[in-house]
């Protein structure tokens, strides 16, 4: 069952889904908007080969920047994350989807899924379009619709991403 504004309500003022910090007007019909963060991770080509196993230091990989707008070139591959902090309880999840100003401008984001149970800022991988697009700290630029199960998770994910803040590298094993 997807929620709508008023189960997103209940669900907030009750505590159980916690966005930190809250605006009001993140809250839509059918789920909430979130924020671009001051933190962007560029993906960048060294000349050598990433190791799937571990082996290498993975942010030799990763240009890290701070501010308070990005571009992103055409077709490049960047992590952004959210001003927001969620907190799900284990019997929500949620479907992020790009706001579709931005899938309008050739943006993308690949499919994601907010795990029952799931608590840090949400990092997200952007991929640019055609041409270069500015993006602003603040704006509102993923839009997740969440999802009541029909029973809570029995074993929510409880790894080093959780509770984390900011963009987080991809880890793999």
């Amino acid at each position: 069952m997807i929620l709508s504004d008023f189960d997103l309500w209940n669900y907030i003022r009750s505590k159980r889904l916690v966005v930190e910090p809250f605006q009001e007007d993140v809250v839509r019909e059918n789920g909430l908007d979130l924020r671009i963060g001051g933190t962007i991770a560029r993906m960048k080509d060294n000349g050598r080969v990433l190791d799937t196993r571990g082996r290498g230091n993975l942010e030799e990989f990763y240009i890290i920047e701070e501010g308070d707008s990005f571009v992103i070139q055409p077709h490049e591959h960047v992590l952004l994350h959210t001003i927001e902090y969620i907190r799900l309880p284990k019997d929500l999840m949620g479907f992020v989807n790009l706001r579709s100003s931005y899938a309008r401008v050739g943006l993308s984001v690949p499919p994601t899924i907010i795990d029952a149970n799931f608590e840090g800022q949400l990092t997200i991988e952007l991929v640019g379009g055609d041409f270069p697009v500015r993006l602003y700290k603040g704006d509102r630029f993923l839009h997740v619709v969440f999802a009541k199960l029909t029973s809570p998770v029995e074993k929510p994910y409880k790894g080093r991403y959780q509770g984390q803040r900011g963009v987080r590298l991809p880890e793999f094993r």
